[in-house]
């Protein structure tokens, strides 16, 4: 059997050598296609044309963004107005600082994820922008503290031991605390490549250099230096419901702060876990996982009381539809239709 001769055909779907790819691509986003081919046991041409296909049809993206430790970030819980929640949702879209929204079922109507360059700008923003939007009842922000796993950490985990082998790279296992202030503003080229990679993560070096203005060699120089200290992260999604992955879960936990370390780095190693980031207010530990369906909501809680007997699970909230995420909207299915460039606000 040859390796396209396992395709599905449809332009919606993933086949498992497309789920291989993907999982290639969130261990080494940017690695050559002769890499990336060994590690399936494909040829460069073939892993290169299948990720074209996915990425055209928006079933799978890489993009960059800044690292966690140079933004101020908050959870908002926002509750709309009756018949108000498509408007709501689509407004928070388009804000070039909100970099996720979704829709949810629970005591709540969307969950807003947002940067800001400090905290007085964070609460201005939230307040004035989001609560100041034709619709919106009432806010409720959680800011972020420690981050302990997030989408970019999360693996398909659906290639073989050997290909895990061939693409292994060093991964820091250390969370990482947000900022209260930006510390220092980045560089206008090095804003401008990141402004490039958050559309297109694995653009070469030479494309790299012209859409961000410079030389090939400014461009492999710059971009090699912000990876090497740490100031932007790459990061490989995919159409999440497509690839049998329907039900998303948010949980708002207790943890003792004796444990909330030792907590959050386990559950950050836990298969499911797309998120663990320990937040502001009682409820101190945020956890969302990715699921097989509502079926497997309660195995997963099980699991959870079994291995965490100090975590206490005081809400759980399910995604109906994923607006954004990091920049990227999506529709019902999970697929890409557009992208909004990020952007801190200006209040």
């Amino acid at each position: 059997m040859t390796p396209d001769s396992r395709d599905s055909g449809a332009d919606d779907r993933f086949s498992e050598l497309d789920l291989a790819l993907v999982d290639a691509l969130q261990a080494a986003p940017r690695a050559p296609w002769s890499r990336i081919g060994r590690a399936l046991g494909v040829d460069a041409t073939t892993a290169a044309r299948r990720w074209e296909r996915l990425r055209t049809n928006g079933l799978a993206w890489v993009t960059a963004y800044d690292a966690a430790k140079s933004a101020t970030v908050a959870y908002v819980e926002v509750r709309c107005r009756p018949r108000a929640l498509e408007s709501v949702g689509s407004a928070l879209a388009d804000m070039p600082w909100v970099f996720s929204v979704d829709e949810v079922a629970g005591d709540f109507d969307v969950l807003a994820t947002v940067a800001a360059a400090d905290l007085p700008s964070l609460g201005r923003s939230v307040h004035g922008l989001i609560g100041g939007l034709d619709g919106v009842r009432s806010t409720r922000t959680r800011l972020g503290i420690t981050l302990y796993s997030e989408g970019g950490d999360w693996r398909m985990r659906a290639m073989e031991p050997a290909g895990h082998a061939e693409l292994a790279t060093p991964r820091t296992s250390r969370p990482t605390v947000y900022s209260a202030r930006r510390h220092h503003r980045s560089a206008p080229e090095d804003q401008a490549l990141l402004a490039a990679l958050g559309v297109d993560g694995r653009l070469g070096y030479t494309d790299l250099g012209a859409a961000a203005g410079m030389s090939e060699h400014t461009a492999r120089r710059r971009l090699q230096r912000m990876i090497r200290d740490g100031e932007i992260t790459f990061r490989c999604d995919l159409a999440h419901p497509l690839a049998g992955l329907s039900t998303v879960v948010l949980y708002r936990t207790a943890v003792p702060h004796t444990h909330l370390e030792a907590t959050g780095n386990a559950l950050a190693r836990m298969e499911e876990v797309r998120l663990a980031v320990s937040v502001s207010g009682s409820d101190n530990l945020l956890v969302m996982v990715w699921l097989r369906g509502l079926h497997a909501i309660d195995p997963f809680e099980a699991q959870l009381a079994e291995r965490f007997p100090n975590l206490r699970v005081n809400d759980r909230t399910v995604f109906l539809h994923t607006r954004k995420r990091m920049g990227r909207l999506l529709d019902t299915t999970g697929r890409v239709t557009g992208h909004v460039p990020f952007g801190l606000p200006r209040v």
